[in-house]
């Protein structure tokens, strides 16, 4: 990508020129210079690259399937056609699944259709074909990457990867081209600039020697040599490298950068738009007062899903058994009425539903 920038495509014409006409030190301080910026920038991406690799393999994708009848944890992208898939509140779908079970299931396709109603879900066929104009109609499908609001399904694997709706959508994303930064729209009108003035002086020096009745070559000679002078092989190195140490200083306080014009652009932002839950927060919800029918308090002590360090007392008594009946009984009455289980310190369902089963082991 970096020998797309017009200003590097003219140090490449300068330093071809140089070898022509016998300037062999030019050439090679501009190659050096090229191959500096080139280096560079290849570098600090590759390791961005890496840095998010890495990121992707720490929170691996996983979903419940069931096979050899038995329901286990399996990721993601070891899905195939066929696989029978459980879906809770609160899951991410995998792939694009027909759905043989609904209860009151309505997913979030805001991400791929746009719309911002939750789609009610059930196992009614469509007799509408398969094509983006009709996604909202289909009503037995649940596409990968959606998000389960409410309810419970199961279905079968129908596409996976880039075999899915999701898939077909990426793809066209891909094909477009993503917009320029300021700082390349900057460097490629200087680019053009310098090449426009370059050519002007060669034409300009070259037909104002030869009137003065001076040999051709030598004047041609003289005005790619002062053509090449003109250019600014320095700049790239400078843009380039600053852009860099923005790069490594920003990767201290852990943030990974892409792509280096990025830091930049960076630089011109004023608000910043985050998804916060499940990002910027655990996505975890926590119970921490119960009230019981009778007026009876009880203060609930941890964090998350899980029982160690939790404890539920009442004005400083624990809550054991049924020490206290009317708040052992609405907390059971909570885990009974519930769709959602923890598992390995994990919640399977939805948040609103599970911040209430911890609170059964903590009595």
């Amino acid at each position: 990508l970096q020998f797309k920038n017009p200003l590097i495509v003219l140090l490449l014409a300068s330093a071809a020129i140089s070898v022509l006409t016998g300037q062999l030190d030019d050439a090679v301080s501009i190659a050096v210079a090229i191959l500096i910026v080139v280096t560079v920038a290849f570098v600090q991406e590759y390791r961005s690259e890496k840095s998010l690799e890495e990121l992707s393999k720490l929170v691996p994708h996983v979903c419940s399937c069931i096979r050899d009848s038995c329901e286990r944890q399996i990721f993601a992208r070891d899905l195939v056609p066929g696989d029978v898939v459980t879906l809770n509140s609160g899951d991410r779908v995998p792939a694009d699944i027909r759905l043989f079970e609904a209860v009151e299931l309505q997913i979030d396709e805001s991400s791929f259709t746009g719309e911002t109603v939750p789609a009610r879900k059930s196992t009614s066929q469509s007799t509408v074909g398969l094509d983006l104009k009709s996604l909202n109609d289909l009503k037995n499908i649940a596409f990968m990457g959606t998000l389960v609001q409410r309810g419970r399904g199961k279905g079968i694997v129908i596409g996976t990867g880039q075999n899915s709706e999701f898939g077909d959508v990426f793809g066209l994303m891909k094909a477009e081209a993503s917009p320029k930064t300021p700082l390349q729209k900057s460097m490629d009108h200087l680019g053009k600039q310098l090449s426009f003035y370059s050519f002007a002086i060669i034409i300009f020096i070259f037909l104002i020697g030869v009137i003065c009745g001076h040999k051709p070559l030598e004047m041609f000679t003289i005005a790619v040599s002062l053509a090449v002078a003109a250019i600014p092989e320095g700049l790239p190195i400078v843009v380039t490298v600053t852009l860099a140490l923005g790069v490594t200083r920003m990767a201290r306080r852990r943030v990974i950068v892409k792509k280096l014009p990025t830091v930049e652009t960076l630089g011109c932002v004023s608000v910043i738009c985050c998804d916060k839950t499940g990002t910027l927060t655990k996505n975890e919800m926590t119970a921490v007062h119960v009230i019981a029918s009778d007026g009876t308090e009880a203060e609930v002590s941890g964090v998350g899903y899980l029982d160690a360090g939790g404890l539920c007392t009442v004005r400083g008594e624990a809550v054991i058994g049924n020490s206290h009946p009317q708040i052992s009984r609405i907390i059971q009455i909570g885990c009974v009425c519930n769709s959602s289980t923890v598992v390995n310190g994990e919640l399977r369902g939805q948040p609103t539903e599970g911040k209430i089963v911890p609170r059964q082991g903590r009595v």
